[in-house]
């Protein structure tokens, strides 16, 4: 099979089982989201720390991802024709003033990127402008970046 082909039908089988992961944990609700930012009312009761719970298990799932190729041996990944190593490892002020832009979108509005794109098909009216808005930003965003290019050993396998 072509290997184009397989990393598109990766992609997309991805996305599905993320989606659908997100909507049985309920990650879609933006009353969610709000109710476990709100650490205020940790006293109260009121605090949701669901999220926590699956951001964990997410993690979880990365970490075993990302070491399966040290497991299985693996030259290349099955859908693409290297794994992407990054050379940016350390902690920069670019890093940190995008985490707080997206923590503050992320508050404001209950969604997070994909979660937003998972409630297109579930509330559009709603999500419509927060997506069009996350695509003109990242857009922006993209047009006063440097991107430099990953050096070659960055891009093979380990």
């Amino acid at each position: 099979m072509n290997r184009s082909l397989v990393a598109l039908l990766s992609a997309a089988a991805s996305g599905v089982i993320f989606g659908i992961g997100l909507s049985i944990a309920r990650m879609t609700d933006p009353n969610k989201i709000w109710n476990f930012l709100d650490v205020a009312a940790i006293p109260s009761g009121g605090w949701d720390p669901s999220l926590a719970f699956v951001m964990g298990g997410g993690m979880i799932v990365a970490v075993v991802g990302l070491r399966l190729d040290r497991f299985f041996r693996m030259q290349a990944p099955l859908a693409a024709p290297a794994f992407i190593k990054t050379h940016r490892v350390k902690i920069d002020a670019p890093l940190v003033i995008g985490a707080a832009v997206f923590g503050v979108g992320w508050g404001i509005s209950g969604f997070c990127p994909g979660p937003s794109v998972a409630n297109l098909g579930l509330v559009p009216w709603h999500v419509w402008p927060f997506v069009v808005a996350m695509f003109a930003g990242s857009w922006v965003a993209g047009q006063f970046m440097e991107f430099s290019p990953t050096p070659p050993a960055a891009t093979t396998a380990a």
